[in-house]
């Protein structure tokens, strides 16, 4: 049996199949989802952003604070929203809760590994799917990004649906099947949506390709099946209402700022701190994909040797373009090139269940040698995954979480095996082994970690501390040393993000209910300011914590005025 003809299919999931997978990924992916507290600074920007959505009822003009929020469509937003307020009507959500937002990122991340199995099906086998839908679950780009209340994982469900659709109808040119239209439907449908999640990014992972399978293939017969006559109109009609609204209330500047400021400032320039050189993805794919990192390494001749079989060429144009496109971009984030990862997983599943049984990785010394390099540093992530958090732990609490180390222990346990069945040149057996570590290591980190750490956050920390001292109940707070999203939040939209003399000028205005929260590093000069404002503080608490987003310990004083 060769690549360049259709693969017979020798086992087919059926719909429970797909059923008890969901169920299992969404139990992979539901632990930390309340315990893990809003995180600085993205995510907590979409829930502040997202609540205030909710409380003014304006679904149209994105706000954070006071200011616009212009950086992308409102299609995350009204999910979260959607959410929030299902959420609510339950009575399981009391305040603020974190989880609540987290939801649609939870029920894309589930999505996201079956439409892997799906495609993986379509192009090779139910048994490969299976695996390059657990090679991403268990990912660790995946696995954090599942879990924060951002686009990513929702763009990444809208890509997987689009692509879909195009591998349905690239596999139908090689054979008589008449696709019916609502392939189509599914594949423009969810360009639309993708664009109301993040601008014009979707039409990367979702034209490049099949631009590029015409050129190399020299072949666009296959492209009718997706109706491109009517198809554009469809996307068009999800898209331009809420388009034609922020403009009337934008007056435009929404354009000016999403696609110059933000999407061409990242093109061009390093935004946020975020630059880096071209290499960089290629460079931490062996963290962000662990543990399927090691597998890929090895697989990688074995795919390139099957580049020009139909299901393979497919694969590698959606995953070459999309990557080189944000290699070069000077802004980089980690996941940037997550809509790849699933066809990385599926190539690296068709070869590990070796279609063509000649395979044993690569044959050259070089190669060899390469791949044990790898090997070497690929246990190093797993180590680090496996006691990081233990240490961190500690180092924040002074206590030692010894049933963490009993699943690190057996984690480690399990990639040593893995390595010893890789050196036997066992790889589906290692592969297997690897996931199931990497599950072990999440339910360490998520079941145990994470809600023993949640009391040490730092935001968290403040807003009981303000709720119990507080002298009214709307009382506002300065903040002039902690400027992090989740602080407003966690305390309120009115909290203000401002210096040591704006505080104190801000407590001059505000004497009855107004708080200050001043770092130790900058209360000489809030002192010095409340003096030259004539007024008297006083401390009514104090705040010890780490600043994760910078590193910096903090001794937060919270001060209120003496009448």
């Amino acid at each position: 049996m060769t690549l360049s003809s259709p693969v017979e299919k020798s086992f087919r999931l059926k719909a429970s199949h797909y059923v008890w997978l969901a169920l299992f990924v969404f139990v992979l992916f539901l632990p930390g989802r309340a315990t893990l507290p809003p995180l600085d600074r993205d995510e907590a920007r979409y829930m502040q952003a997202t609540s205030q959505m909710i409380e003014s009822h304006n679904y149209i003009d994105v706000r954070f604070q006071d200011k616009p929020r212009y950086l992308q469509p409102a299609g995350i937003y009204w999910l979260e929203a959607i959410a929030v307020k299902a959420a609510k009507a339950t009575g399981m959500v009391k305040g603020k809760a974190a989880w609540a937002y987290r939801i649609p990122s939870l029920l894309a991340a589930v999505g996201s590994v079956l439409l892997t199995v799906w495609i993986g099906s379509i192009l090779f086998d139910s048994y490969i799917g299976l695996l390059a839908g657990l090679f991403l679950a268990v990912s660790v780009l995946l696995t954090g990004e599942g879990r924060m209340a951002t686009i990513d994982t929702n763009l990444l469900f809208a890509v997987l649906l689009a692509q879909s659709s195009l591998a349905r109808a690239w596999m139908a040119r090689l054979t008589t099947e008449k696709l019916s239209v609502s392939v189509a439907i599914i594949y423009w449908g969810a360009i639309g949506c993708g664009l109301m999640l993040k601008g014009p990014v979707m039409l990367i992972p979702t034209l490049l390709p099949p631009i590029i399978l015409a050129w190399v293939k020299k072949d666009r017969s296959w492209w009718k099946h997706l109706h491109p006559k009517w198809g554009w109109i469809l996307m068009l009609l999800i898209v331009i209402p809420w388009c034609a609204a922020i403009w009337v209330i934008s007056d435009g500047k929404f354009f000016t700022d999403a696609v110059g400021t933000n999407l061409l400032s990242k093109v061009a320039s390093g935004k946020e701190s975020h630059g880096a050189p071209p290499g960089l993805y290629l460079g931490i794919f062996l963290i962000t994909f662990w543990p399927g990192s090691l597998f890929t390494a090895w697989a990688l001749p074995y795919i390139w040797r099957e580049r020009k079989s139909e299901s393979v060429c497919f694969l590698l144009c959606w995953i070459i373009p999309h990557w080189i496109v944000f290699e070069l971009v000077k802004t980089k984030l980690p996941h940037y090139v997550l809509p790849t990862y699933p066809a990385i997983a599926i190539l690296t599943s068709m070869a590990l269940w070796n279609i063509s049984k000649t395979w044993d990785g690569p044959t050259s010394r070089w190669g060899r040698w390469l791949l044990r390099i790898y090997m070497v540093l690929w246990v190093a992530v797993g180590l680090l995954l496996a006691v990081g958090g233990i240490i961190y732990a500690y180092y924040m609490t002074g206590t030692w979480f010894w049933a963490a180390m009993l699943g690190a222990a057996a984690a480690l346990i399990l990639i040593g095996y893995a390595v010893v069945c890789i050196l036997k040149y066992n790889m589906q057996r290692a592969s297997l082994v690897s996931i199931g570590a990497a599950i072990v290591i999440y339910l360490e980190l998520f079941v145990i970690l994470i809600p023993g750490l949640s009391s040490e956050w730092l935001s968290g920390k403040i807003a009981e501390t303000v709720n119990l001292l507080k002298p009214c109940e709307n009382s506002i707070v300065a903040s002039a040393s902690y400027s992090e999203p989740s602080l407003v939040f966690l305390v309120g939209k009115e909290t203000k993000l401002i210096n040591a003399e704006k505080t104190a000028q801000f407590l001059k205005d505000n004497q009855s209910c107004g708080l200050g929260l001043v770092d130790q590093r900058d209360e000489k000069k809030f002192m010095q300011s409340i003096d030259n404002e004539g007024l008297t503080v006083k401390e009514i608490g104090r705040i010890h914590g780490l600043n994760y987003s910078n590193g910096k310990q903090l001794s937060l004083g919270l001060f209120e005025v003496i009448q």
